[in-house]
């Protein structure tokens, strides 16, 4: 429930009081720009489709409003564009595999800072394991955030971040990691 107060102000429950979409957007910008830029790995990409959900979420700021957590709904929204972002790519991605697979390589690439073979292990989870392990150890959300942001079960939510750990615990390139690894 929305805490008693003035127009704008916010409760301990993230959620906005009266009319304030402002209030919203400041509040879950940089929040939406960090699970994304986790997510898709590009912080570009993850800052225009964080832009994009905002302003879906003015469009519908009746409707949005009067939600128990707009974040959530916010949240949810970003992740439906990145994923679809990701489907209208994947023909795009595989032709210049197959391109890149026929070219032979001149020169060996150095390794990859450790940011990007992390980067590089979340890309390579599935979409659902990689959202809750995101918002569990990037933005450091509860197991019952993460489930609202992701509209499933706390349950769900634990299955799916303990999947995603042990395939990250596994990927040969987050080997000196193991120790620190959840």
């Amino acid at each position: 429930m929305v805490a008693a107060g003035p127009a704008g102000s916010v409760d301990d429950g993230g959620r906005v009081a009266g009319d304030d979409a402002d209030a919203v957007c400041r509040r879950e910008h940089p929040r939406l720009v960090a699970a994304l830029t986790a997510y898709t790995g590009d912080r570009d990409l993850a800052v225009e489709l964080s832009q994009e959900a905002l302003a879906r979420a003015l469009l519908h700021w009746r409707e949005v409003q009067g939600m128990d957590a707009p974040g959530a709904w916010l949240h949810r929204v970003a992740m439906n564009l990145a994923n679809s972002h990701f489907r209208r790519r994947r023909y795009e991605r595989l032709a210049l595999r197959r391109a890149a697979a026929r070219v032979p390589a001149s020169v060996d690439a150095p390794e990859p800072p450790l940011g990007g073979a992390v980067r590089t292990a979340l890309a390579e989870l599935p979409p659902r394991q990689r959202e809750a392990v995101v918002l569990r150890y990037v933005l450091d959300l509860s197991v019952e955030q993460a489930a609202e942001r992701m509209g499933c079960a706390a349950g769900t939510v634990r299955a799916l971040t303990a999947q995603g750990t042990a395939r990250l615990r596994r990927h040969p390139g987050l080997a000196d990691l193991q120790e620190v690894l959840p």
